[in-house]
């Protein structure tokens, strides 16, 4: 009974690996009557849309059929989709093996429907590239202009024959140095290369495409991000992504010089600046490196997004990187949803940091509220997730928990919404307000019992009057200095009286100093007579003080009464400037000697 259970089990597996086989195996049975093909080499990355219009040439119906790559591009892939043409439907995309081909990289695509037999549909597949072309030659000048060359097919790559085809080469500018010129037809239009059409080609066929042309375009590489998400539940995300980026271009050869860079504005493949998109609601936007902020940036907020202009410490040439960080905030409400404990952020797993950007390395950090559990993540294409992380901040206690996911190989397309759902208790909301509340309470009880205790065994009433003497002088220093500032302000109004001769404004500006000089005088005063109250010798040198302030004051009234003969005309400029001198004299005599009593009341 054993060995009839083995050998049903051995069947098993071994229709299950024959059904494998032939779900991979290349179905004769279609067949692409017409194949355009569009290859963007404009910028550093090569775009490649191909329109593809089916034909089942067979006896059953069709779900999916089999999309190659080139062996020449397959290395450099970094995002292929496919949908029906003129619909927004995509149509499902899975890498997939064939066993006689194993060397090659084979893509499943599912049509919406079945193809019926002697049928046809069009899908449109689109592919990107990133470091597919070489910069040739490797190297050159700053004031060179960089050339790079393309390797392709020129027939398109198919596990299945092709009836017509048809290959469009669009470069950056008509600065084209050579091309292949065969098999023909071929033509070139401005900056332009057609190739074809072809007809009746074989699967597999392969023939060189080579063009050699100028592209000037920024080689910009963003080499390793680390974008870093913390959501906290009292209404904000921040968003900081740290960011080392390389020129991917012909290496810089020489040296370089700044001034001709400035003067003869040369080096047209330098990357000057490049705007960055953030989302519309980001604020308190920050641009900064490891030496601190960088002040060459320019902020516009646009109705959909915000645009920000960075332009690096320097100009990036071929082989230069640099590093930086940018950090924003935004509201939780447009990320974070919830439905009782159930919570789920939508948040993008890249953003735009250039146009036709490409990330060669990206490592994504969510941290969540400390309490969060059941952590779920759905993503848009596949990612690798690492080991959970525990983020430690301000009165956390068993700390925060941190997703972390890997990605490579990044482009513009791969800007997609993740969704994270996780569970949390809304209580715990209260953990940190409640753990702030208790310390300060904890301190005010100390600070209170301390204060209220009194650990001397008699009352000592000397060194309680010396302490009040001494805080009573403190006040008199006090009032005193400002006071003493007031007498600026009588020389400020004097002096401007002098020039406008605003006679209403001066007597306003007076009567406010006036007021406030009269106030600190009282103050004085009384301060004083508490001195005197506690037997304190120094009550006489608060009045010599008072006595001498008295005299200054005397002398500021009669440089207001000498201004305000000068401006009716009562005495000339010279008698002014005369009798100015002697009371000018006179008042830093004063201001001498209140300073030494001062100084001796402490």
């Amino acid at each position: 009974m054993r060995g009839v259970l083995h050998f049903l089990i051995g069947l098993t597996v071994i229709f299950c690996i024959e059904c494998k086989v032939k779900q991979d195996a290349i179905d004769g049975a279609i067949v692409n009557s017409k194949v355009d093909r569009k290859i963007d080499v404009s910028t550093h990355l090569v775009k490649m849309s191909t329109s593809i219009t089916l034909e089942n040439t067979g006896k059953s119906p069709i779900k999916s059929f089999l999309y190659a790559l080139e062996p020449s591009l397959q290395n450099y892939l970094s995002i292929i989709t496919a949908n029906v043409k003129d619909k927004d439907e995509k149509l499902g995309v899975s890498q997939t093996t064939v066993a006689s081909k194993k060397d090659l990289s084979f893509w499943r695509i599912e049509l919406p429907s079945n193809l019926e037999p002697g049928k046809t549909m069009t899908v449109d597949v689109d592919s990107s590239y990133a470091h597919a072309l070489t910069p040739y030659p490797a190297e050159i000048t700053q004031s060179q202009k960089q050339q790079v060359l393309y390797n392709g097919n020129v027939y398109f790559f198919s596990p299945y024959s092709t009836k017509s085809q048809t290959t469009t080469v669009t470069t950056t500018n008509t600065a084209i140095e050579s091309y292949s010129k065969s098999p023909k037809p071929v033509s070139q239009t401005d900056r332009t290369v057609t190739y074809g059409p072809y007809e009746q080609r074989e699967a597999f066929s392969e023939a060189e495409l080579r063009v050699h042309y100028e592209n000037n375009s920024p080689f910009l590489t963003v080499t390793n991000l680390e974008r870093i998400i913390e959501v906290s539940h009292w209404g904000n995300i921040a968003v900081e992504e740290h960011i080392s980026m390389r020129h991917t271009g012909a290496l810089l050869k020489g040296p370089f010089s700044r001034y001709d860079y400035q003067r003869a504005q040369d080096g047209l493949s330098s990357i000057k600046a490049f705007k960055t998109v953030l989302p519309a609601a980001a604020r308190d936007v920050y641009y900064r490196d490891e030496i601190g902020n960088i002040s060459t940036s320019n902020l516009k907020e646009m109705d959909d997004f915000v645009e920000l202009e960075l332009r690096p410490r320097f100009p990036l040439f071929g082989g230069w990187k640099t590093q930086y960080y940018i950090g924003y905030n935004v509201p939780s409400y447009q990320y974070l949803f919830n439905k009782g404990d159930n919570y789920a952020l939508k948040m993008r797993f890249v953003d735009h940091i250039f146009d036709d950007m490409v990330v060669d390395q990206v490592t994504v950090k969510i941290i969540l509220p400390e309490g969060a559990k059941n952590m779920r993540l759905e993503t848009p294409y596949p990612v690798t997730q690492g080991e959970n992380q525990l983020h430690f901040t301000y009165l956390d206690t068993t700390g925060r928990p941190v997703i972390v996911i890997h990605k490579s190989n990044l482009v513009e397309q791969h800007i997609q919404d993740f969704q994270l759902h996780y569970t949390f208790q809304k209580l715990l909301l209260l953990q940190e307000p409640l753990i702030v509340v208790g310390a300060f309470y904890l301190l005010f009880l100390a600070v209170i019992v301390y204060v209220r205790l009194d650990f001397s065994i008699t009352k000592d009433e000397a060194k309680e009057s010396k302490m009040r003497v001494a805080s009573l002088v403190e006040e008199v220093q006090s009032a005193h200095d400002r006071r003493s500032a007031l007498y600026q302000s009588y020389d400020d109004a004097i002096n401007k009286y002098k020039s406008t001769k605003d006679a209403n404004t001066f007597a306003a500006t007076r009567k406010k100093v006036d007021a406030d000089y009269k106030s600190l005088t009282q103050q004085i005063s009384d301060l004083q007579t508490k001195l005197k109250n506690e037997g304190s010798d120094l009550a006489e040198k608060v009045n010599e003080l008072q006595v001498s302030d008295r005299q200054y004051k005397d002398l500021v009234a009669l440089a207001i009464t000498l201004a305000e003969k000068l401006v009716s005309g009562k005495i000339n400029k010279q008698q002014y400037l005369d009798n100015e001198k002697i009371n000018k004299t006179k008042r830093e005599d004063l201001d001498s000697k209140m300073e030494a009593l001062r100084s001796s009341l402490a």
